[in-house]
């Protein structure tokens, strides 16, 4: 059969996931991976989901297998409203949109809000798979560059002297794949921008729980309600699958009305709703209580691992790389002092059984090739003593 033609031209230009492409070669035998952004199941709370499952099939069997509400169990949402509490975000459950994982929810988002040449921008670098749902999603991509503050908002200032835009993506805490937090005064320049120009925000928050320190920054949706009064730019997505478990495939969006029921309405066409079973799940297990010590438990977990790779890439490399020190999240993004195609050293470490993800794919536009991301959730000490010497050996 002559298939040319039956594909719609956006899926001929989509590109797949090379970290998904990476994480084949992870599988294989005495292969260390430090390339997916998986969380460490070693750090799960078997016992409380265990728990929280046998009530969920045991007291609400009902609910558990059968249809939901496409928004979400209430039940659920009027938690999620709560954990957003302590993040600072006064939210309403109505507000709320439970999806299959964070990353539904930007795919649903930018289907709803963008058409085809709509100006977003992102930092550079960012995550892989945004770039990849704003690609399907057929938008126009600019970027701005990011230091060690995060998104360098000067520069989206000026940008925004000759271009109209429909919005930012960014990750402002912990970044994908960076590690970097955008500071708290470029946090409120950007947040006034918003208001200013009239362009929306999508906040994504998959680590912003993950920190090494006390120190908290605001949410941009807490400072758009403490600095503008509303909140109507601006779009919070978070997710249980870094705090919890994301085989449970649960995340959440905080969107204004006029973009919520638009929403609903594609995901209903995409799934119906999020899975029934995972929801009840999760509502007994944070009726547990243990959501904040297990928060603790890999905060401490990541924080030393962070540690470990940091001090092996130093001595053992720190001749040929730099890298900023993450105050949280589950990466560490590396530089090559001098230029190196980082994706040709990847198959030269691939031949020594160590995986990473070369910085290039983390670019909508003139990648550094001189760049990499290592991920410290997964692997144990030994490991990664075993990684970085291979690391070492490939060069």
């Amino acid at each position: 059969m002559n298939t040319e033609g039956l594909l719609a031209q956006r899926m001929i230009r989509l590109k797949s996931s090379a970290i998904r492409e990476l994480l084949k070669h992870s599988k294989m035998e005495n292969v260390i991976s430090l390339a997916g952004g998986i969380p460490s199941d070693a750090l799960f709370d078997f016992d409380g989901l265990s728990q929280a499952t046998q009530r969920a099939i045991t007291e609400q069997p009902k609910n558990a297998f059968q249809y939901g509400l496409t928004e979400g169990s209430h039940t659920l949402r009027e938690q999620i409203a709560g954990l957003c509490a302590e993040r600072g975000i006064v939210t309403r459950p109505e507000d709320i949109v439970v999806t299959a994982g964070s990353q539904q929810a930007l795919d649903l988002v930018m289907r709803a809000l963008v058409n085809p040449g709509d100006i977003f921008v992102v930092e550079s670098p960012t995550y892989l798979a945004a770039l990849q749902t704003l690609e399907l999603a057929e938008a126009q991509l600019l970027t701005v560059r990011s230091d060690r503050d995060g998104m360098i908002v000067d520069d989206l200032a000026e940008l925004l002297k000759t271009q109209t835009i429909k919005g930012v993506y960014l990750v402002p805490t912990f970044g994908n794949p960076s590690g970097v937090s955008l500071s708290r005064a470029r946090r409120e320049q950007l947040v006034t921008l918003a208001a200013e120009h009239r362009f929306l925000i999508i906040e994504d928050d998959p680590y912003g729980e993950l920190r090494f320190t006390d120190e908290r920054n605001p949410t941009l949706f807490e400072l758009a309600a403490a600095l503008n009064g509303h909140t109507d730019n601006i779009i919070y997505t978070s997710t249980f699958s870094k705090i919890l478990a994301p085989g449970l495939r649960l995340g959440w969006v905080i969107m204004p009305a006029w973009l919520l029921h638009k929403v609903a309405s594609i995901k209903q066409a995409a799934d119906l709703h999020a899975s029934s079973l995972s929801q009840v799940v999760a509502e007994y297990y944070l009726g547990l209580g243990r959501l904040p010590a297990q928060i603790e438990t890999i905060r401490a977990a990541y924080k030393h691992k962070c540690e470990v790779l940091a001090s092996l890439l130093e001595q053992e490399l720190g001749e040929h790389v730099t890298f900023e020190m993450p105050k949280g999240g589950m990466f560490l993004w590396a530089k090559f002092r001098q230029p190196r195609n980082t994706a040709d050293w990847l198959q030269e470490t691939l031949k020594q059984g160590v995986v990473f993800v070369p910085g290039e794919y983390f670019f909508a536009a003139e990648p550094d090739h001189s760049t990499f991301r290592l991920s410290f959730a997964t692997a144990t000490e030994a490991q990664m003593q075993e990684a970085v010497a291979r690391l070492k050996r490939a060069l």
